[in-house]
């Protein structure tokens, strides 16, 4: 085994890596993943993007011998491809649909069970987003060969072959019951198993490289090109590779997204945030969702890190609070949505704007810790890079293991460790450490006094 190449595609940027077999990251270039305006809806350009992969991938294979490639990427986007390409642009997942579709969706969608998640922002399913392209395109819509979500659409680019995934399919895409392990049953009543690609693992090689992107990138004739995983079941499987087990990963960035390997809350009955996830296996995961990134931006301001333990003690002796929800989405509060506020003696302060922050997203986490109860609690993206994170956490949490990973590749790492699944003989290496309790005689106090009036904030 040499060199994996992993394209990580996110919401606002990509990334192309190249990996060593045991998950380090030997290098990286990036590039922004912008949203165009349309016609016919808000989209991202795939042609730009796979332009900009296919330069990159030539030039990462001057200097690293790859002989395999896979792709992660969030769990809501998705394409409708015909025998060459994309039939439609790719949706921006927040577009919202037109009303009718949305209205239509809402009676059609299912029960809980069959979602795995709520009916989200925008087109975040991608079942809605199959439905407004049955509905306004019908005609595309009919001559489709596939609908295919992200990562498995760029296997099916540099392969040519077309497969679906487990993991893509139950990260809300509303078209797989995660909880049974089978198509939600929304995908026959609509007849939509036409457009569903075989299921392949998300360590199966598809194929190699096309012989057009050979010539282009200068890669061997027998470069592998995996299917590809959802970006939070490759950060999980970075830890299942490892050798943890009963764990609860809590991925930081955009979304707060923890996962659990363990059973856990009755998928009959949905609760705020609720989602059920799998893993590479197809076992069900649950799992909770909330926009932390984007709270974590409107509470902060243009106020700048780290955040100060002193700031910290004066925001919970003065009661300061920041109060759900900022984002367009409700987080774990129906109702909240654009209502978000702060109040207390410091609210005005802009210096302790940052430092709020930290302490309102690490809240958020600990009310989504209630719901996916493991003995361990493992932290890591965007949001570990300040320490008082998981410091709080910890101090939330005094009955749990809590750790930290500050890699902030591990969804790459994880997707590359797919290129030697089935060739690994023992647990990869996986460097964590213990954060220091944050200490202070109010944190529960105020703690519970912040999930009261959280709860109270329910909009007309």
């Amino acid at each position: 085994m040499n060199t994996i190449a992993v394209f990580d595609v996110g919401k606002t940027n990509v990334k192309l890596m190249a990996v060593a077999p045991d998950g380090f990251i030997l290098e990286t270039v990036s590039a922004a993943n912008p949203v165009q305006p349309g016609p016919p809806y808000r989209h991202h350009d795939l042609g730009r993007l796979e332009a900009w992969l296919i330069d990159n991938l030539a030039a990462l294979a001057h200097r690293h011998p790859i002989d395999a490639i896979v792709t992660t990427g969030h769990g809501s986007g998705g394409v409708l491809v015909g025998d060459d390409g994309p039939l439609m642009p790719m949706i921006d997942y927040e577009q919202a649909p037109p009303p009718a579709v949305d209205a239509e969706y809402r009676r059609i969608a299912g029960a809980f069970r069959e979602r795995g998640s709520a009916i989200m922002i925008g087109t975040a399913h991608l079942a809605r987003q199959m439905l407004w392209l049955e509905r306004d395109w019908p005609e595309v819509f009919a001559g489709a060969r596939a609908f295919l979500a992200h990562p498995q659409y760029w296997a099916w680019r540099l392969s040519g072959v077309l497969a679906s995934e487990v993991t893509s399919l139950a990260a809300q895409s509303h078209l797989w019951c995660s909880a049974e392990a089978r198509p939600a049953a929304l995908v026959a009543a609509r007849g939509w198993d036409r457009l569903m690609a075989p299921l392949r693992p998300a360590w199966a090689t598809l194929g190699s490289l096309k012989p057009a992107f050979v010539r282009s990138t200068g890669l061997p004739a027998t470069t592998r090109v995996l299917n590809g995983i959802h970006d939070s079941s490759a950060n999980l499987y970075r830890y299942q590779a490892a050798g943890l087990s009963d764990m609860t990963v809590v991925s930081t960035g955009t979304w707060i997204v923890p996962i659990s390997d363990q059973p856990g809350p009755d998928f009959e009955h949905e609760q705020p945030g609720l989602c059920c996830n799998a893993d590479v296996f197809g076992h069900p995961l649950p799992g909770m969702l909330v926009m932390g990134g984007r709270e974590f931006s409107a509470v902060a301001g243009d106020a700048a890190g780290p955040a100060s333990p002193a700031l910290m003690h004066r925001l919970i002796d003065t009661g300061t609070m920041a109060l759900p929800s900022f984002s367009g989405d409700d987080c774990l509060f129906p109702g909240t949505a654009r209502h978000g506020v702060v109040a207390g003696e410091l609210a005005g302060d802009a210096a302790a704007r940052f430092t709020l922050a930290v302490l309102y997203t690490a809240l958020l986490t600990d009310c989504c810790l209630d719901t996916v109860g493991t003995t361990t609690v493992v932290l890591d993206g965007s949001f570990v890079r300040d320490p008082l994170y998981g410091a709080l956490i910890a101090a939330l949490r005094p009955d749990r293991r809590v750790l930290v990973n500050h890699d902030q590749f591990g969804t790459v790492a994880g997707a590359a460790l797919l290129a030697t699944h089935e060739q690994r003989g023992g647990p990869v290496p996986l460097a964590l450490e213990t954060p220091t309790r944050f200490d202070h005689p109010g944190l529960m106090a105020y703690a519970k006094t912040w999930r009261d009036q959280a709860h109270a904030r329910k909009t007309p």
